[in-house]
Protein backbone atom coordinates (compact mmCIF):
# COMPACT_ATOMS: atom_id res chain seq x y z
CA UNK A 1 0.00 0.00 0.00
CA UNK A 2 1.33 3.47 -1.10
CA UNK A 3 1.31 6.13 1.60
CA UNK A 4 -0.31 9.04 -0.02
CA UNK A 5 1.31 12.29 0.15
CA UNK A 6 0.32 15.12 1.96
CA UNK A 7 -1.13 18.18 -0.14
CA UNK A 8 1.10 20.26 2.00
CA UNK A 9 4.32 19.09 1.25
CA UNK A 10 3.18 18.23 -2.43
CA UNK A 11 2.34 22.31 -2.49
CA UNK A 12 6.18 23.15 -0.56
CA UNK A 13 7.59 21.32 -2.92
CA UNK A 14 6.14 22.44 -6.23
CA UNK A 15 6.92 25.86 -4.20
CA UNK A 16 10.57 24.82 -4.10
CA UNK A 17 10.81 23.75 -7.78
CA UNK A 18 9.51 26.87 -9.13
CA UNK A 19 11.19 28.90 -7.13
CA UNK A 20 14.84 27.36 -7.65
CA UNK A 21 14.07 27.13 -11.52
CA UNK A 22 13.63 30.44 -11.49
CA UNK A 23 16.76 31.69 -9.70
CA UNK A 24 18.85 29.32 -11.65
CA UNK A 25 17.39 30.05 -15.00
CA UNK A 26 16.51 26.27 -15.80
CA UNK A 27 13.52 24.66 -16.91
CA UNK A 28 11.06 22.00 -16.18
CA UNK A 29 10.94 19.38 -18.79
CA UNK A 30 8.81 19.49 -22.10
CA UNK A 31 6.59 16.50 -20.66
CA UNK A 32 5.00 17.82 -17.41
CA UNK A 33 4.33 14.04 -16.50
CA UNK A 34 8.49 13.99 -15.78
CA UNK A 35 8.33 17.24 -13.56
CA UNK A 36 5.25 15.68 -11.43
CA UNK A 37 6.73 12.43 -11.17
CA UNK A 38 9.62 14.07 -9.74
CA UNK A 39 7.97 16.70 -7.83
CA UNK A 40 5.89 13.96 -6.30
CA UNK A 41 9.14 11.72 -5.67
CA UNK A 42 10.68 14.31 -3.86
CA UNK A 43 7.50 15.16 -1.70
CA UNK A 44 7.23 11.64 -0.53
CA UNK A 45 11.22 11.42 0.72
CA UNK A 46 10.87 14.73 2.82
CA UNK A 47 7.30 13.09 4.42
CA UNK A 48 9.49 9.65 4.52
CA UNK A 49 12.80 10.71 5.33
CA UNK A 50 12.92 14.60 6.86
CA UNK A 51 14.74 15.56 3.42
CA UNK A 52 14.15 15.54 -0.63
CA UNK A 53 16.45 12.73 -1.39
CA UNK A 54 16.71 12.60 -5.23
CA UNK A 55 13.88 9.82 -5.97
CA UNK A 56 15.82 9.03 -9.30
CA UNK A 57 18.77 7.32 -7.84
CA UNK A 58 18.58 3.93 -6.43
CA UNK A 59 20.36 3.78 -1.99
CA UNK A 60 21.35 0.81 0.12
CA UNK A 61 20.82 3.01 2.70
CA UNK A 62 18.58 6.02 2.21
CA UNK A 63 18.81 7.50 5.52
CA UNK A 64 22.48 7.58 5.81
CA UNK A 65 22.21 9.35 2.19
CA UNK A 66 20.12 12.31 3.96
CA UNK A 67 22.71 12.67 6.19
CA UNK A 68 25.53 12.38 3.94
CA UNK A 69 23.33 15.49 2.29
CA UNK A 70 24.79 14.98 -1.81
CA UNK A 71 22.03 13.71 -3.12
CA UNK A 72 19.43 15.94 -1.30
CA UNK A 73 17.39 18.65 -3.74
CA UNK A 74 19.10 20.45 -5.18
CA UNK A 75 22.17 17.84 -5.18
CA UNK A 76 25.56 18.93 -5.27
CA UNK A 77 26.11 18.42 -9.29
CA UNK A 78 22.83 20.73 -10.05
CA UNK A 79 24.02 23.08 -7.55
CA UNK A 80 27.65 23.19 -8.93
CA UNK A 81 27.38 21.90 -12.58
CA UNK A 82 23.57 22.36 -13.56
CA UNK A 83 23.18 18.42 -13.53
CA UNK A 84 20.03 17.42 -13.23
CA UNK A 85 19.66 13.70 -12.77
CA UNK A 86 16.23 13.85 -12.70
CA UNK A 87 15.28 16.68 -15.43
CA UNK A 88 13.68 18.30 -13.01
CA UNK A 89 15.54 21.46 -13.47
CA UNK A 90 16.97 21.95 -17.14
CA UNK A 91 19.66 24.23 -18.66
CA UNK A 92 17.81 25.98 -21.95
CA UNK A 93 20.09 24.42 -24.32
CA UNK A 94 18.71 20.39 -23.28
CA UNK A 95 16.70 19.04 -25.85
CA UNK A 96 14.16 18.10 -23.53
CA UNK A 97 14.14 21.48 -21.45
CA UNK A 98 10.72 22.85 -22.00
CA UNK A 99 10.05 26.92 -21.40
CA UNK A 100 7.82 26.71 -17.96
CA UNK A 101 9.44 27.64 -15.09
CA UNK A 102 6.05 26.48 -13.35
CA UNK A 103 3.37 23.39 -12.98
CA UNK A 104 -0.20 23.68 -12.44
CA UNK A 105 -1.61 21.80 -9.86
CA UNK A 106 -3.43 19.88 -12.28
CA UNK A 107 -0.41 18.54 -13.99
CA UNK A 108 1.68 18.00 -10.33
CA UNK A 109 -1.51 15.53 -9.28
CA UNK A 110 -2.88 13.83 -12.67
CA UNK A 111 0.35 11.68 -12.61
CA UNK A 112 0.93 8.99 -9.58
CA UNK A 113 3.90 8.42 -8.35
Amino acid sequence: MTKTISEKTLETMKNFAEQYAKRTGTYFCADPSVTAVVIQGLARHKEELGAPLCPCRHYEDKEAEVKDGYWNCPCVPMRERKECHCMLFITPDNEFAGDKQEISWQDLTSVKY
